[in-house]
């Protein structure tokens, strides 16, 4: 007899169905345009992941996201995609800055989640027989966890001071160097930011984070650089086999939480006020030239300036939990960042739309931007070779470096996957997990796992996820990003 699991999933089978995916080609499938939807849907994948992308309703969602105003093309999602708010997780999406909308469920809650990777000139050889007390040092000096708050203490003045400088402020107050700017998306601070479209329950929130790792799938993870695909590209990233590195994934914290928030009521109103139909309210928008609109950016780009600035002040931290450690100095360790990148935002570029250059707002909702070599918003030591593109497996696996490939330009506004992408909910993976036993797995595969209680465990076990080598391959395969190197995990540090 079939279980109550097993009909969900023949429903949610049947409402894909009712989706009539075409294949394109082997890493596309179109959602044909049908009712009112204003443009197809593609999903990039294979095969065997679409098996697991046809079990929640994310194929549904790309539908809903095609019905909104002013999109362009396609509504677009990656690999890794699963069920989120509103948009899935996964989802892009580009609209006209003239006719079309802006919806906070295409950036979501952790606004400019995203990744920051460090390359040493450390070899494994190096740090493993201090990896232990590394991972315990490491723990201890990177504040993390569910409602963690961190060693800096803002001003309410000074926090607003951080909305609009972003990672700027933390260099400017000794949290890293002038150059680390260089290397991360938007120079750290992305334009538009103003404290005055944020609520003071955000500003409350933030205050005691700045500076923490958080909970859920952020992490801190010490790995070695397994293998290179793309010898050129490495060397440009300065990353070499058998080298030391560290991948940072973390966001906005309860800020940008709140100020998603605070705004999803603000466009509940605005739907109404501007007469937008729409398949989910999950969706609520406003036009990019109404007041609500021009609020929402605004105070989504300060969420996005604090997450740069938290992430360069975990940066700092590492570094010098690093060099106290192993009893380095700095010019040693060569402890550097090789590019931070978001996966949740609403970003203004200029793409090649119909065959003109055109400006539009580019939604990437658990998507990454991927540009390719000789893009104009690159720093000049990637130019030659594109953008580095960071995709974090999970725990148990591996993390991938990539670069940016001109077919993304052309298919899916400069964006590629953002990770493995969940096959099982928290609270699924938290009843099916036994934690314990999972821990002692990991240590087998010579996986030092620190957390701050057995539920993250749980919930961050790798079997909760997509099989990130496939889903990598997908988007190598489908040209959108293409392999840069392969990380594999030697300590993770989970809140």
């Amino acid at each position: 007899m079939a279980g109550q699991g097993d009909f969900r999933h023949l429903t949610v089978l049947a409402m894909t169905d009712h989706l009539g995916l075409e294949k394109i080609d082997d890493y596309r499938w179109r959602i044909p345009r049908t009712g009112s939807m204003r443009v197809p849907g593609i999903i990039y994948s294979d095969e065997h992941l679409l098996k697991d992308i046809r079990m929640d309703q994310s194929p549904k969602q790309v539908a809903n996201v095609a019905h909104l105003p002013g999109i362009i093309d396609y509504s677009l999602a990656m690999p890794d995609m699963h069920w989120g708010y509103g948009f899935p997780i996964g989802g892009v999406a580009a609209t006209d800055l003239k006719t079309g909308v802006i919806s906070p469920g295409g950036v979501g809650y952790d606004i400019n989640c995203g990744c920051r990777l460090l390359r040493t000139d450390l070899s494994l050889g190096e740090v493993e027989p201090r990896l232990r007390e590394l991972a315990g040092n490491l723990f201890n000096n990177i504040p993390c966890g569910v409602g963690s708050t961190g060693t800096i203490k803002l001003s309410a003045k000074e926090e607003r001071r951080v909305l609009v400088d972003g990672a700027g402020w933390a260099v400017k107050n000794g949290y890293g160097d002038a150059e680390d700017l260089e290397c991360t998306e938007e120079g750290g601070a992305m334009a538009g930011a103003d404290p005055a479209a944020v609520s003071e329950r955000a500003i409350l929130r933030g205050r005691p984070q700045l500076g923490t790792l958080g909970s859920g799938n952020h992490f801190l993870e010490v790995d070695v650089v397994e293998e290179l695909y793309d010898e050129r590209a490495a060397a440009a990233f300065g990353l070499a086999g058998g080298m030391i590195a560290v991948l940072i994934h973390s966001g906005s914290r309860g800020f940008g939480y709140q100020v998603c928030d605070d705004y999803l009521r603000e466009m509940g109103k605005a739907v109404r006020k501007y007469n937008i139909s729409l398949p989910d309210r999950q969706l609520a928008s406003a036009p990019l030239t109404s007041p609500e609109g021009e609020a929402y950016f605004a105070a989504m780009a300060c969420a996005a300036n604090y997450a740069w600035a938290n992430r360069q002040c975990l940066m700092h931290w590492t570094r010098e939990t690093f060099e106290k450690t192993l009893g380095a100095s700095p010019n040693s360790l060569n402890l550097k960042l090789v590019y931070d990148v978001c996966h949740n935002i609403a970003k203004k570029e200029t793409h090649t739309v119909h065959g003109e250059p055109r400006e539009v707002c580019v939604h990437r909702k658990g998507a990454t931007r991927a540009f390719p070599a000789g893009h104009r918003d690159l720093p000049d030591c990637y130019s030659s070779v594109g953008q580095p593109v960071l995709i974090p497996g999970d725990m148990g696996t591996c993390s991938y470096v990539l670069v940016g490939a001109e077919l993304a330009m052309e298919q899916t506004f400069g964006s590629t996957c953002h990770g493995a992408g969940r096959v099982r909910s928290r609270s699924q993976s938290k009843r099916m997990t036994d934690s314990a036993q999972l821990l002692k797995d990991l240590k087998r595969k010579g996986i030092i796992v620190m957390a701050r209680g057995k539920r993250t465990i749980a919930e961050e076990a790798p079997d909760a996820y997509k099989d990130v080598d496939r889903v990598v391959d997908v988007v190598h395969r489908a040209g959108l990003s293409k392999k840069v190197a392969k990380l594999r995990p030697l300590c993770v540090i989970k809140g």
